[in-house]
C-alpha cells in the first residue's frame, strides 16, 4: 500500500514537471534571424555557400541564427560560446542525424555510424569501430602503410612532372588534387581491406570503384530540394535520389565481393593472411538484436570509411599546400625546421611528428581556416530544447558552422590571415575541447578518424615539402592565387592548386 502511494505521489511529481517545462516552453522563442519568403524560407539568404552566408548575418542575428529552409527548422551555431553550450549542455538531445534524402538510398543510412540516427545500433558500430580500427595501436602499427602510399605517389608526381617536360615540352607542373585523391584511396583501400584497388592490375573493379565514389560525392554536394521539401521525394526533381542508388549500388555490389571472399576464405580453413578492418568487422560476436552486425551493414561500414576520408584528407592537404604556396617565407620556414630536425640523409617518419612543431602549427592552422566539413554533420534536436535561452522545437536541423568558429575575431587575433605562428605558444588543439577550434566536431558524434586524419595530413605534408622545392606556374603569383572555395561533400578548392616541383636530393 505504501508502495503505491509513493509511485502515485512520483508520477503527480513527474506531471507536475512536465507541465511546468512545457508551461516555461511556451514562454521562450526561438533564436533570431532574417525573415523569409512565403514557402521557400530563408533558402535565397543561405545561397549556394551558405557557410559564408550564414557568417555574414551573424553581425546583425547574433552567434545562434534561426532560419527556416522550406519546410525544415534549422539551428545555425557559430561561435565558441554557442559551440561550447551545445557540445557540453546539450549534446545527448542533439546526438541523432538529419539524414539527407540521397544517403537513405539502398538504405544505407540504416546500416552507417556516420550519418546513422542516434541509439543502440549507432554506439555499437561507434565502440567497434574506435576499438578495432581508430586505436592508436593500430594507427601506428598501419605507418609503413601510410608511407608507401605516399612514396607511391611522389614517385608519380615525379614521374609526371618529367614526362610534361620532355614529352609535350611543358613547364612540368602537376595537378595536386589528383595525386592527393589516389594516394588518400590508396592508403584508406590498404587500411581497411588490406588491398591496392587502383595498384592492382589482377583487380580490374578498382577503377569503377573510385570513379563511382567520385561520382557519388559529386551528386551528394548538390543542394537537395527534397531535404527542404520532403514532399517532392517521390518525384525526386534533380534526379539526386536515382544517382546516389546508382553509384551506391556499385560500390556496395564491390565491397560485397570482399566480404564474401573473405568468408568464404574463412570457411575454407585458409591460413588467415590479414588482420585489418574488415575482418574485425567479420569476426565480431554480436549477441543478436540490436547489437547484431549483418553482413549488409558490414558492407556499408567498410564503404563509409571510404567516403568518410577520402575527399576530407585530400582536401585538407591541398588547402596546406595552397596556403603554404601563397606564403613562401612561411613555406621556407617549415623546410628549415625540418632540415634541422631530420636532415637531408632520411626521410620524415611519422615518429618525427612530435618534434616538428611548426609543422604542427601548419597542419592547425590549415584546419582552422579551411575545415574540410564546415558545417560538420547535421544533428537532429531529439526533444523541445532550451538552449541559449531559446526554444529550439524537437527535429529542428542543428549545423554548427565551425567555418564561421574559426573566423570569429572574438576566439583569434586577425583570424582571416594564415598564421601558423599563432599556434606556436597557444595550447590549443583540434581535438574537440577547445570549442574555438574543432574541425571534427565534439561529443559523442565527433570525427572517430581525428587521430589518423591529423597523421595523414601532417606526413603528407612534410613529404611533400621535403621532397620537392615548389614554385607556382609563371601565371600565377602567390598573392593572386585563386583562393575561392567550392561546396561538395568536402570544401573544395574552386580552383585546383597546380605548381610546378623539382626534386631535392638527399
Amino acid at each position: 500500500m505504501q508502495s503505491k502511494i509513493m509511485g502515485e505521489d512520483e508520477r503527480r511529481r513527474m506531471i507536475v514537471r512536465l507541465v511546468k517545462k512545457s508551461a516555461s516552453n511556451k514562454l521562450l522563442q526561438p533564436p533570431p534571424g532574417p525573415p523569409g519568403w512565403p514557402l521557400i524560407g530563408n533558402i535565397f539568404d543561405v545561397g549556394m555557400m551558405p557557410h559564408q552566408n550564414t557568417h555574414k548575418l551573424k553581425a546583425k542575428y547574433g552567434p545562434v541564427l534561426w532560419l527556416k529552409l522550406g519546410m525544415s527548422k534549422t539551428l545555425v551555431v557559430q561561435s565558441a560560446k554557442a559551440a561550447e553550450e551545445l557540445f557540453k549542455k546539450h549534446d545527448l538531445v542533439f546526438s541523432d542525424r538529419k539524414i539527407l534524402d540521397s544517403l537513405t538510398a539502398c538504405d544505407f543510412d540504416k546500416g552507417s555510424m556516420t550519418i546513422g540516427r542516434y541509439g543502440e545500433y549507432w554506439r555499437m558500430a561507434r565502440k567497434l569501430c574506435s576499438s578495432e580500427l581508430f586505436v592508436q595501436k593500430k594507427i601506428s602499427a598501419s605507418a609503413p602503410t601510410r608511407q608507401t602510399c605516399i612514396d607511391i605517389m611522389l614517385q608519380w608526381i615525379k614521374d609526371d612532372s618529367a614526362a610534361s617536360i620532355v614529352n609535350g615540352g611543358g613547364s612540368g607542373e602537376i595537378q595536386f588534387d589528383k595525386y592527393l585523391s589516389l594516394m588518400t584511396f590508396n592508403l584508406l583501400s590498404n587500411y581497411v581491406i588490406s588491398r591496392d584497388m587502383i595498384m592492382d592490375s589482377k583487380f580490374e573493379k578498382g577503377n569503377e570503384f573510385y570513379e563511382a565514389m567520385n561520382n557519388l560525392m559529386e551528386w551528394n554536394g548538390i543542394p537537395n530540394l527534397v531535404d527542404s521539401f520532403p514532399f517532392l521525394k517521390w518525384i525526386d526533381p534533380q534526379g539526386i535520389r536515382r544517382n546516389a542508388e546508382k553509384y551506391l549500388g556499385q560500390l556496395m555490389n564491390i565491397i560485397e565481393g570482399f566480404v564474401k571472399e573473405r568468408i568464404q576464405e574463412k570457411l575454407s580453413g585458409k591460413e588467415k593472411k590479414t588482420n585489418d578492418f574488415l575482418d574485425a568487422l567479420l569476426e565480431y560476436n554480436g549477441k543478436g538484436g540490436t547489437d547484431e552486425l549483418s553482413e549488409r551493414n558490414v558492407i556499408i561500414i567498410v564503404l563509409e570509411m571510404f567516403l568518410a576520408g577520402s575527399e576530407t584528407t585530400s582536401s585538407t592537404i591541398q588547402w596546406g599546400m595552397a596556403e603554404l604556396l601563397c606564403n613562401p617565407d612561411l613555406l621556407r620556414k617549415l623546410k628549415d625546421e625540418m632540415d634541422q630536425v631530420i636532415g637531408n640523409s632520411r626521410k620524415v617518419e611519422e615518429g618525427d611528428l612530435n618534434n616538428l612543431p611548426y609543422l604542427q602549427a601548419v597542419v592547425k592552422e590549415t584546419m582552422r581556416l579551411h575545415p574540410s566539413l564546415p558545417f560538420l554533420l547535421p544533428r537532429n534536436a531529439m526533444e523541445d530544447t532550451k538552449f541559449m535561452g531559446y526554444l529550439i522545437p524537437k527535429n529542428t536541423m542543428v549545423l554548427v558552422n565551425v567555418w564561421a568558429i574559426h573566423r570569429d575575431p572574438d576566439s583569434w587575433d586577425d583570424p582571416l590571415s594564415f598564421k601558423p605562428e599563432r599556434f606556436i605558444n597557444l595550447k590549443i588543439d583540434s581535438k574537440g575541447q577547445n570549442f574555438e577550434l574543432i574541425p571534427f566536431g565534439s561529443g559523442r558524434r565527433s570525427c572517430i578518424g581525428m587521430f589518423l586524419g591529423d597523421r595523414m595530413v601532417s606526413l603528407s605534408l612534410a613529404r611533400l615539402v621535403q621532397n620537392f622545392d615548389w614554385k607556382l606556374p609563371d601565371n600565377v603569383s602567390p598573392e593572386c592565387m585563386d583562393m575561392r572555395e567550392k561546396m561538395g561533400i568536402a570544401l573544395r578548392k574552386l580552383v585546383p592548386l597546380t605548381a610546378i616541383p623539382t626534386e631535392r636530393k638527399f
